[in-house]
């Protein structure tokens, strides 16, 4: 059963959700979370993370609220001390053929079906999953649950390498600052340079600029 939970946790206590749990004798709590679900182009990635028993990190928290440095930190040390993480990579084409809703889900299950070994509970942020574990959503999980933060970390670390690289191909498009986000820069960038293959064609302005060129190269075509 999935119970939506919104209590106010204490910033001392990130563990609350896991020391409840660990109180009934469950051990192997997985978090879970997502990121990408607002760029223009570029996979949105889910991590599900094992984190041992009342583990502690000092600094960790809602990877949105950390730098980049301290996130590429936690990163190097979440994944050393994990007992487990999966990850989830849904790509554009997949993102339009489904929704960015749907993909964010069907991330997250990719990410948990990649756990060894498989959790016996599932904290999850915001949103809702059937699964055939027992799971809690909890709404902004990534700032109240430890594992959920862990999971976030990751996440956002490995889709943010994932744009360094298309960087490095397309400098251009100045990915490295801005992760395929809709920035004035970035938007400008696309409209000056075309849509790349790994866009989200359904996504404004992406389909605007798509549709742009479709009703340009046919007045083009019907003028001559």
């Amino acid at each position: 059963m999935i119970v939506l939970k919104n209590k106010e946790v204490s910033k001392l206590d990130l563990l609350e959700y896991e020391k409840e749990l660990y109180d009934q004798g469950i051990n192997l709590i997985a978090g879970v979370d997502e990121v990408g679900r607002g760029p223009l182009c570029g996979p949105v990635v889910a991590c599900a993370c094992i984190l041992p028993k009342n583990y502690q990190l000092d600094g960790l928290n809602d990877s949105k609220k950390l730098s980049e440095k301290k996130r590429e930190k936690f990163y190097d040390i979440l994944i050393k001390d994990a007992i487990s993480y999966g990850i989830g990579i849904i790509s554009p084409k997949r993102i339009d053929e489904i929704n960015i809703y749907e993909a964010t889900k069907e991330a997250m299950y990719e990410a948990i079906n990649n756990l060894n070994p498989k959790p016996e509970h599932v904290l999850i942020d915001a949103m809702p999953l059937s699964l055939d574990i027992p799971s809690t959503s909890i709404i902004k999980g990534d700032a109240k649950s430890l594992s959920i933060a862990a999971a976030s970390v990751i996440a956002k670390v490995t889709r943010d390498h994932m744009m360094y690289d298309l960087d490095k191909k397309y400098p251009e498009y100045g990915f490295k600052s801005h992760k395929g986000y809709p920035t004035k820069k970035h938007i400008e960038a696309v409209k000056q340079y075309g849509v790349l293959d790994f866009y989200r064609f359904t996504f404004s302005p992406i389909s605007d600029l798509i549709n742009k060129d479709s009703e340009d190269l046919y007045d083009k075509k019907n003028s001559n």
